[in-house]
This record gives C-alpha cells, sequence and structure tokens, in this order.
C-alpha cells in the first residue's frame, strides 16, 4: 500500500545513473494538500473519458459471476526485439476493512469488528476519484494504442469483496480492461496478509491459491506472476512462488540486495532457476507516485514528454514502474494533472523505437536472469529502509503479530468459517501499519493513512479485537466433541 520517499532520493549527482533519474532535491514529507494545488504544477484539468465501462457480456450467466477465461494478448510483432527496453506499469489496488472503536468490556455480537460505514466511504470517494476515471482513462489509452500500452493490476481479495459487495460498477470497469487482453492481473495474499513471514508456509499458501481463484473467477486469468503483501520478499518467500508454479514474482530493487547492481534487469532467487525475480525501479516510480505534486521539486512540473525522455535514457532489459493505484486522483489529486501526464504518456514514449510497454510476464517470459538474488531477511517497498519495520518496529507491533500467528491452530481447530474468515481480516498489514512509532518522514506518511489519532489508540483497538477473537475461537474448541475429531480447517472465503 505504502512506498516513501527517502532519503537516498536526496543530492544526488546530476550523472544518469541505470536507475534513470537527475539530481533530485526534495522535501521527503508526505505533500500538504492545502498547498499542492499552490505549487505552480501542470495547471490543465483531467479530461478522463466520462463513457461508461460497461461489460458486453452478461458475466453472471458465465464463470461464477465473473469473466470467461480471457487469453492476453502478445505484443504485436517486432515490439519485443533484442535492445529495446520494456516498460511495465504495475498498479497495486487495496482497502482493508478497518476496524471499528472497541470496548474491552463490551463484546461484539459474533465477529462484528469492522467500521463499515468509514469503509464504505473511503471506498465510495476512491471510486470516484480514482477507480472509475483511471480505469476510464487507461481503456481509451489501450484501444488507442491498439493495445501497445498494456498496465499490470494486483487486487487484494479483500478489495475485491467490497467491490463485489457494495461497487459492482468498479468491479465492471476492472472487468472491461481484464477482456482487452492487455492488462494482466497479478495474484497475491488473498487478505495483504504478512503470513508470508511466518515459519509455516501453509497460511500463506492458502491465501495465494484462493486470491488466484478469485482473479480466475472475476477477470478470466489464472495469475503467472506472483506480488506478495506490500512486495515484501525473502528466499523463503521466493521458494514458495516456486513450488506454487509462479514464473515470476515482483519486489522492490533497493541497494539492500542489489550493491552495485542495477533494478533493470531480471534476476533469480539463490540457488533456484525460477521464478524470475522482477525487481521496482523506485526513483522512476517514486517520481510518479511521490515526487509529482511535492512543492519545491527541481524537476517541478513533471511532464509526460519529459518523464519519456528520463525513460528513454535509462538503460536495462527493463524499467518496472510499480505503485498505488490511488495515485491518480487520490494521492496526487486532478488539479495537478496527473491524469493529463498518464493521458500523454503512451504518444511521449512512442517518439522512442526502443521503449515499449510490457506487461510483467512478457518481461519475464522475453529476459532471462542476468544474476541471482541472495535474500535472507525480508524487504518491502514501504519506508525508507525498505524492510519490514513498517509492521514490526515496535513492541506493540511485535506483540499482535505473534498473537495472530500463535491462533492460527485454535482458529483451524475450531472449524468455524466466519471465525477464520475474521481471523484472517485481522491479519490485513494494515491494521500493524497504523501502529507504527517510527519518526520523521516515515511516521508522517503512517499517520496520512491511519484512521487513528495515535498508534496507541490504534494497537488497543487492534488487541481488543485480537483478545475476542480469541476469546471465541477458544470458546468454540473447548465445545468440540473430545474425540479428537473436528471438521477439516475451511478454506479462505469471499464473504462477497
Amino acid at each position: 500500500m505504502k512506498t516513501t520517499r527517502t532519503n537516498e532520493d536526496k543530492d544526488m549527482d546530476d550523472s544518469r545513473s541505470e536507475n534513470g533519474v537527475p539530481r533530485i532535491v526534495e522535501n521527503s514529507t508526505q505533500t500538504d494538500r492545502s498547498t499542492s494545488d499552490k505549487a505552480g504544477l501542470v495547471s490543465k484539468p483531467a479530461r478522463a473519458s466520462m463513457r461508461p465501462l460497461v461489460p458486453s457480456v452478461d458475466h453472471a450467466a458465465k464463470n461464477g459471476g465473473g469473466l470467461p477465461m480471457v487469453r492476453l494478448k502478445r505484443r504485436k510483432a517486432g515490439e519485443s526485439e533484442p535492445g529495446g527496453t520494456d516498460v511495465c506499469f504495475y498498479f497495486q489496488v487495496h482497502q482493508p476493512m478497518r476496524i471499528r472503536r472497541l470496548q474491552a468490556f463490551r463484546r461484539p455480537e459474533r465477529y462484528d469488528y469492522w467500521d463499515a460505514a468509514k469503509d464504505r466511504e473511503i471506498l465510495d470517494r476512491a471510486s470516484r476519484k480514482c477507480y472509475l476515471p483511471a480505469n476510464r482513462l487507461i481503456l481509451d489509452l489501450i484501444e488507442q494504442t491498439e493495445g501497445s500500452f498494456r498496465v499490470a493490476y494486483s487486487l487484494s481479495g479483500v478489495f475485491l469483496d467490497q467491490i463485489e459487495r457494495h461497487r459492482p460498477d468498479v468491479l465492471e470497469s476492472f472487468q472491461a480492461l481484464a477482456r482487452t487482453g492487455h492488462v494482466e492481473f497479478l495474484a497475491e495474499t488473498y487478505y495483504h496478509s504478512l503470513c508470508g513471514l511466518w515459519d509455516d508456509p501453509t497460511e500463506h499458501k492458502e491465501q495465494i491459491e484462493a486470491h488466484r481463484k478469485t482473479i480466475r473467477r472475476l477477470f478470466g486469468q489464472t495469475p503467472t506472476v506472483f506480488r506478495n503483501t506490500e512486495l515484501i520478499y525473502d528466499d523463503r518467500i521466493a521458494a514458495t512462488a516456486r513450488d506454487l508454479g509462479f514464473d515470476a514474482i515482483i519486489t522492490e530493487g533497493t541497494e539492500k540486495i542489489l550493491g552495485d547492481r542495477s533494478p533493470n534487469r531480471v534476476y533469480r532467487p539463490v540457488g533456484m532457476s525460477g521464478p524470475k525475480v522482477l525487481l521496482k525501479n523506485y526513483r522512476l516510480s517514486d517520481d510518479i507516485a511521490f515526487r509529482f505534486s511535492t512543492p519545491g521539486w527541481n524537476e517541478a512540473p513533471l511532464t509526460a514528454d519529459k518523464y519519456a525522455h528520463w525513460l528513454s535514457t535509462t538503460p536495462g532489459d527493463t524499467i518496472n514502474l510499480f505503485m498505488d493505484y490511488e495515485t491518480f486522483g487520490e494521492h496526487q489529486w486532478p488539479e495537478t494533472g496527473i491524469f493529463e501526464f498518464l493521458r500523454h504518456l503512451p504518444n511521449e514514449a512512442a517518439r522512442y523505437p526502443h521503449l515499449r510497454f510490457a506487461l510483467p510476464s512478457e518481461v519475464a517470459a522475453d529476459h532471462g536472469p542476468v544474476d541471482e538474488l541472495h535474500v535472507p531477511h525480508a524487504i518491502s517497498w514501504a519506508d525508507t529502509e525498505r524492510d519490514v519495520s513498517a509492521w514490526l518496529h515496535n513492541k506493540m507491533q511485535h506483540m499482535c503479530f505473534e498473537r495472530l500467528k500463535a491462533l492460527a491452530p485454535t482458529v483451524r481447530a475450531a472449524g468455524d468459517p466466519e471465525l477464520m474468515h475474521a481471523w484472517r481480516l485481522l491479519q490485513t498489514s494494515d491494521h500493524l501499519y497504523y501502529c507504527s512509532t517510527k519518526s520523521l518522514d516515515d511516521q508522517d506518511i503512517h499517520n496520512y493513512f491511519s484512521p487513528y489519532d495515535s498508534p496507541y489508540i490504534a494497537f488497543i483497538n487492534y488487541t481488543n479485537a485480537i483478545d475476542d477473537l480469541e476469546a471465541k475461537s477458544r470458546g468454540l474448541v473447548e465445545e468440540r466433541p473430545s474425540d479428537g475429531s473436528h471438521d477439516p480447517p475451511p478454506a479462505p472465503m469471499s464473504m462477497a
């Protein structure tokens, strides 16, 4: 959900490296919305086409309410010849189910932990400002370029549950993109969970398979590329992706794992022949996701022609531009010119014959690994450290993480699908993110996303929910027959 500006982006020299960025001097805190409209940025308003994205087939009668199987269309002949540079856009789309204010001495009915009103308010706002206009624009660009422009998405299962229930128009707009054959949907953990960091990979694998089935049902694709929660990656997670048969996995292109190597190449995990590892170019990605409307940035305004030129002078096989989808219209408001930037980028990139847009699966298919990556300690795309400290930095976060992990045997033994679903929703990484007590720049961004006034209130509320779920799960286990038999653990489920 969150990438961040870092001190690594400051005071770089004027020469262009393989990260493809000129010298940058910036204020690294989250953009102040009260000043962003006065920053002298692109002034043209966004003009996303307003024609509706209405599916042309009756999806309810096919594939359990989703799309029939969709075959991704490979790039046209000549667009994947050696010597060119791929430009790979991937957008993350996620909305958590936030915990309502709970009191320790007033137990909720069943597993009623969720702030449905707040979730709906935020979903409706993001749909109006980002999902619908951005999807219309990207569909227009795909049609205008006859599929040369192409992008990938990862939609969390929690997000999909909410749009199936509350915003079928948003779901239909993503299905319209899927139907073009030029949009790829990646797999991830269904509940946007950190269970990939657990020692036992069972829960991680179950959530990934559940998500893959949901993508197949709704969008007619079986994902071959895996995106773990928050781009969290280490050697164990790579092994899980290999075991599940993925062709590629994406993660952060941090110097922690690269040293002086380039993020613009394809790699493989240490000791494995696959999956291939695709790395985010965080500097060029964050030029759009964060610096686009940063007051005082020396490259403002960022225009499509300028950015295409940066891409054209960046060496490597692939430039992977990974970011939150809410960048378009929600984090970067329409008044900044973000939609106009996206609208003009494909035409500006077309001025450079060696640039060609590519899907993650195409990058993996067309480029061999140049080296292997050994990642014994988990990395991510969050915060300055680009590790897992965004969620596991302080004692409060570690306590909640360990308690949820320890509940796995009890929840499974209880055999209650609703309990399993609630436990998995509590695994959503956002709840730990809200408990962060990091300092300065990182904490500013944590606070931007948090619905709480302080991380301590977030911790108390989170703990109240875990306390209640633990008590109810243990009560269910105690009520079961004592012959040692119980129903098999329920599979991950959608509550849409």
